[in-house]
């Protein structure tokens, strides 16, 4: 059982940055791979990010490498997606997923915070 709460979303202009949050609380957390989702309008939800419990691995989306960065603090059970050179096509809602894992080629996740809208405009 695991409780997500996104946090840090916004309006930006290209090439600007934000940091997206995640608090988690749950049993799972401390052993769980993490990641972030996003979904923009008319499009199915995309996986962007994720991390394992011990930040000694980190996956990303190739269209977010080198932009994006995911981290996570575990004292204090949150995850973050630091944004930088932010796009029109970043525009989504992000959402944070635990535990994640890819099966078959697809990054999925069991528990799922609410959102966060990242919007950027042109």
């Amino acid at each position: 059982q695991v409780r997500l709460v996104e946090s840090g979303g916004g309006l930006v202009q290209a090439g600007g940055s934000l940091r997206l949050s995640c608090a988690a609380s749950g049993r799972t957390f401390s052993t769980a791979t993490m990641g972030w989702f996003r979904q923009a309008p008319g499009k199915a939800r995309e996986f962007v990010a994720a991390i394992s419990w011990s930040s000694s691995s980190t996956w990303y989306v190739d269209s977010v490498k080198g932009r994006f960065t995911i981290s996570r603090d575990n004292a204090k059970n949150t995850v973050y997606l630091q944004m930088n050179s932010l796009k029109f096509e970043d525009t989504a809602v992000y959402y944070c997923a635990a535990p994640v894992s890819n099966v078959l080629g697809r990054w999925i996740g069991d528990y799922w915070g609410q959102g966060t809208q990242v919007t950027v405009s042109s």
